[in-house]
């Protein structure tokens, strides 16, 4: 491990290793956060590496609150608590600690509370971001313990709007945190479900962003090689969650996904989205169980492109070689391989399938998608994922 430390100024400044969250202090005093909110999820509230880092606060001095109302898909209505317990307790910035949805819900906290206008306004569309007022949000620490969603690196968060059973991405470039401590050792508690869904997230985001029609060579680097160390490391990381290399070089992949994916995403995300808003599943395994279905559907538009990602990958046997590899994996990580594997009970009628067609072809990744997703194409897609046909 004594090689995989580093400071990084890509996309922000990212303290990279293990044990450099004892940096904590240290970070807070350089972005000039004197009384932060510790926003996490109720989770990893309870766990001992929540403790013991909250103790580096009490033991520097750091008057701090805590604020841990946060869903697995954060909702609105934890925006506005995480808001009236920034603004009860005065505090000036924030520190997000956990999985994608505390990190989302921190930075969001951080940019709303000194807003006027609602959050809806400032959603990923045109120049939306310029309706906000920047000088009003406040700094962010970013301190993710999963690999998966790569936010702490991001611009932009996502939230569901509970009226309208959305999930959507709002965007601004004071977003981004101005300090990450990407510390591995953090990971090391990770169940194995949660370390198989976040890293199926991050490849998701490497795949789809390597995938995408428009023109970013910067961003195809980086998604190549994301790829290739989640299918070198993620196994590892799952089989044995001690493996402090591996947990590494996924909290490095999970990262490379969300710089990369600036470039676009696809249909995997856009079908993921609804199923998480109206199911409230892992987002991470969402993705993983659509994976195999849209890869497929993409073939035609894809397939040269995936032959150069496989042989990168030393995978044999170009766009099926590697379709075969991300089924391997999925079965590696015991990911479902339909959507009754992780839906219990599912009972999806006509209506509701519509439904979720209509919400994947206007979801904001759907443009990403190097095959046009109409409500046709969505639909089967969700009745392949269904029934387990690839």
């Amino acid at each position: 491990m004594s090689k995989l430390i580093s400071k990084w100024n890509y996309p922000t400044t990212v303290r990279f290793g293990a044990g450099r969250i004892k940096e904590l202090p240290d970070v807070l005093d350089a972005v000039g956060i004197k009384r932060p909110l510790f926003v996490t999820d109720p989770g990893l509230a309870k766990l001992p590496v929540v403790a013991s880092t909250l103790k580096m606060l009490d033991d520097a001095k750091i008057s701090y609150g805590v604020f841990s109302e946060v869903k697995p898909n954060p909702v609105e209505s934890n925006l506005t608590a995480g808001i009236a317990a920034f603004k009860k307790g005065k505090h000036d910035g924030v520190i997000a600690f956990g999985g994608g949805s505390a990190l989302d819900l921190g930075k969001l906290i951080a940019f709303q509370a000194g807003q006027t206008r609602p959050v809806w306004d400032f959603e990923d569309i045109g120049d939306w971001w310029t309706r906000a007022n920047s000088d009003a949000i406040a700094p962010i620490i970013a301190v993710p313990t999963t690999a998966g969603t790569g936010s702490e690196v991001g611009r932009a968060a996502v939230i569901t709007n509970e009226a309208t059973h959305t999930k959507k991405v709002i965007f601004h470039p004071k977003l981004l945190p101005a300090i990450v401590i990407a510390d591995p050792e953090l990971s090391v508690g990770m169940p194995s479900f949660i370390t198989a869904g976040t890293g199926m997230d991050a490849l998701a985001h490497c795949l789809e962003a390597y995938c995408a029609p428009s023109y970013h060579p910067m961003a195809d680097g980086i998604a190549v090689e994301g790829v290739r160390l989640v299918f070198e490391n993620l196994p590892k990381a799952y089989a044995n969650g001690k493996d402090l290399v591996a947990r590494a070089h996924m909290m490095s992949a999970a990262a490379m996904g969300a710089a990369a994916f600036q470039k676009g995403l696809g249909a995997i995300h856009s079908l993921s989205h609804p199923i998480g808003a109206l199911y409230d599943t892992h987002h991470g395994m969402t993705n993983a169980v659509f994976m195999p279905y849209v890869l497929a559907f993409n073939r035609d538009a894809v397939e040269m492109r995936i032959a150069r990602l496989a042989a990168y990958c030393g995978i044999k046997g170009g766009f099926d070689g590697f379709a075969k590899a991300v089924i391997k994996l999925r079965k590696e990580l015991k990911v479902p391989h339909a959507l009754p594997g992780l839906i219990k009970g599912l009972d999806m009628d006509k209506k509701r399938k519509g439904l979720i067609a209509d919400m994947a072809v206007v979801d904001p990744t759907a443009g990403g998608n190097p095959v046009k997703l109409t409500k046709k194409a969505a639909l089967t897609l969700l009745e392949n994922a269904i029934a387990g046909t690839v």
